[in-house]
């Protein structure tokens, strides 16, 4: 068998979008509000609900008890500004554009200026959730991290964010400043979206625990007084904590509002975060990585009296479900170009999920062609049932070269149900697996101007 020719022809089908049911009936007590909260920088192991030794989160650990948890959820890429997007418009991020955090910087101001304008532009154009969910009479409010200019360019009523070109308008601006600063601005809205007998749709993604990792001193003596023995690792975990306290306030407010019955809250991180010991940033194979210390982030839905709960063990979700899951939640139309499922039906029968695999994409943090994806792919990857195959790709890496050293250039096989950590590389002894899924990769996005990168010998099945 042929690995290297495998890998590198497999015949590129078209990514046909899936509409995999027609849209649900809203709620009888009218249509459910939808709050959807996200992560800042949050392994997939820091939580109380998945065992975590020392991190406390009771907030989060009730709203995993009453929601359907996914353990096994993911997000198909591992930066902010691709994840998202992709929350917003339900695509992946080869489809919606935004590969990376920022273009890659040329010398010449405006220039630069110009190419920020042209990638947020491109939201203008993409159909996302609260212009879908406006379209249904719902009001809506952005807070915490938005990158896509000014809160209205997204569909938003309501929200924080100013965004370029106003002054410190890259990530969020004002809108960092939720959770960390208090919850008011989320609280007036949904007092206003009730005082107008509205729905709405709530997009919180607090700066929490992303860096400055600076919580409340209360929070870092106690986790230092753990016995943790490193200050870097205690102010992530107090960080966590600090969000999990703010998640508590925004699910409180639903309640002395009498809203939890009739809202669907959704939770899941943007991507991973592995505390580095030795300093403020993250360690390898976490961030921007392929790896699931990256990629991996628990999922849950909650909407009390319809969705029963129960954690779904081995079944998949990827964040692209998200989306068509919320437009059947209000009885809206499902874009066909959307890749993602409508769990609302499973949700509801707590049969299994029609999710059997998970596709995913690495890029540069900075993106080196706007038109062409290519040019800043590091890796693609799938998982099916237990096994995860990344391949490595020649793309351009960008000023931020050292957070993918790419090191291992072979394929990377898994076995995620053995190794959730993913230590032993095990596709020297499963060339049958590696060939299926890099197959499977290409008729799922089909590259074809970028390199996989290999150290084959002639042997089958052996790597140098």
């Amino acid at each position: 068998m042929n690995l290297p020719h495998l890998l590198r022809t497999a015949v590129p089908l078209a990514v046909a979008g899936l509409v995999l049911c027609a849209p649900a009936k809203a709620d009888s007590q009218g249509p459910p509000n939808i709050v959807l909260i996200i992560s800042d920088d949050h392994s997939w192991t820091d939580y109380g609900f998945m065992g975590h030794p020392h991190i406390e989160t009771p907030h989060l650990d009730k709203l995993a008890e009453r929601s359907a948890l996914f353990t096994r959820g993911y997000v198909p890429t591992a930066l902010c500004r691709p994840a998202l997007a992709t929350l917003i418009t339900g695509k992946h991020a080869h489809q919606h554009g935004y590969t990376g955090n920022d273009p890659a910087q040329v010398e010449d101001a405006d220039e630069y200026a110009a190419l920020r304008e042209t990638l947020i532009s491109r939201i203008d154009d993409l159909p996302t959730v609260p212009r879908i969910l406006g379209n249904h009479g719902y009001l809506s409010h952005q807070s915490g991290k938005w990158w896509e200019g000014g809160y209205r360019r997204g569909g938003f009523t309501h929200g924080m964010t100013r965004g370029f070109p106003e002054p410190g308008g890259r990530h969020g601006d004002d809108g960092l400043t939720i959770g960390r600063e208090g919850m008011e601005p989320v609280f007036e809205f949904i007092d206003h979206a009730v005082a107008e007998e509205k729905p709405f749709f709530l997009w919180y993604a607090p700066f929490l625990p992303h860096t400055p990792h600076n919580p409340p001193d209360r929070l870092f003596e106690k986790y230092k007084a753990k016995g943790i023995g490193n200050d870097y690792i205690a102010r992530y975990y107090a960080m966590v904590e600090w969000l999990d306290e703010t998640c508590g306030e925004l699910l409180g407010k639903l309640d002395e509002k009498g809203l939890t019955g009739n809202t669907l809250v959704i939770y899941i991180g943007d991507n991973g975060w592995i505390q580095n010991p030795g300093g403020p940033g993250y360690a390898p194979r976490s961030k921007q990585s392929a790896n699931e210390g990256g990629t991996r982030q628990p999922t849950m839905f909650s909407w009390p009296g319809t969705i029963p709960p129960g954690d779904r063990g081995d079944q998949l979700c990827s964040s692209v479900d998200i989306v068509p899951t919320m437009f059947a939640a209000v009885g809206a139309d499902i874009p066909e170009s959307l890749p993602g499922h409508n769990l609302l039906p499973v949700l509801k029968s707590g049969e299994p999920t029609p999710r059997t695999d998970v596709f995913g994409e690495t890029f540069a943090h900075d993106i080196a062609d706007l038109d062409d994806p290519e040019a800043s792919l590091l890796y693609r990857w799938v998982i099916e049932d237990r096994w995860k195959l990344l391949l490595t790709y020649d793309g351009a890496l960008g000023r931020h070269a050292s957070s993918h050293p790419r090191d291992e250039k072979r394929p990377q096989l898994f076995d995620l149900h053995a190794d959730p950590h993913e230590e032993p590389n095990l596709a020297a002894g499963n060339p049958d697996v590696v060939a299926r899924l890099a197959t499977r990769l290409q008729d799922w996005w089909p590259v074809t101007n970028r390199q996989v990168l290999t150290e084959w010998t002639d042997e089958p099945g052996e790597w140098e």
